[in-house]
């Protein structure tokens, strides 16, 4: 997101712009964050493996990472494999890039389908809600295991 889109969320007491696609290390010390979520970007990540080994390292032990998407996406702007994958696709491609750092366990997938629109949505001409693709994960093994 970028500071104007940000600035709307009356919720946040801070925020933070950084392109990752730009430098792909986050501006934060190792294991800042009990959870971390990224949501719908993976998709035009230039270097999606650095930006998870970097969710690793800012992720304290036992922390919870969360990445969705949706089959929603701008084809002009994702890397060029993104349009090349089916969405059950896409979702192994983005629990095998959190496997491949080998910082998590109990990766976990999740995708939510077929939901009616709610009447008041703009696209409620549609019939059903955008789909959500989830992988989730968690850093390290928990101290009592």
């Amino acid at each position: 997101m970028n500071r104007q889109e940000l600035e709307h969320n009356g919720k946040a007491d801070s925020m933070v712009v950084h392109d990752l696609n730009k430098s792909p290390k986050l501006p934060f010390a190792d294991e800042s964050f009990d959870g971390v979520v990224c949501t719908a970007s993976i998709e035009y990540l230039k270097d999606p493996l650095t930006v998870c080994r970097e969710l690793a390292r800012v992720l304290r032990r036992s922390g919870r990472v969360a990445i969705t998407f949706s089959n929603r996406w701008f084809p002009t702007k994702a890397v060029s494999i993104w349009s090349e994958l089916h969405e059950f696709e896409r979702l192994g491609m983005v629990l095998q890039m959190i496997q491949s750092t080998g910082e998590f366990e109990r990766l976990e997938t999740l995708s939510i389908r077929n939901f009616p629109r709610p009447e008041n949505d703009t696209y409620s001409h549609l019939p059903h809600a955008d789909p959500v693709y989830m992988v989730t994960a968690r850093k390290g093994k928990m101290e009592s295991e």
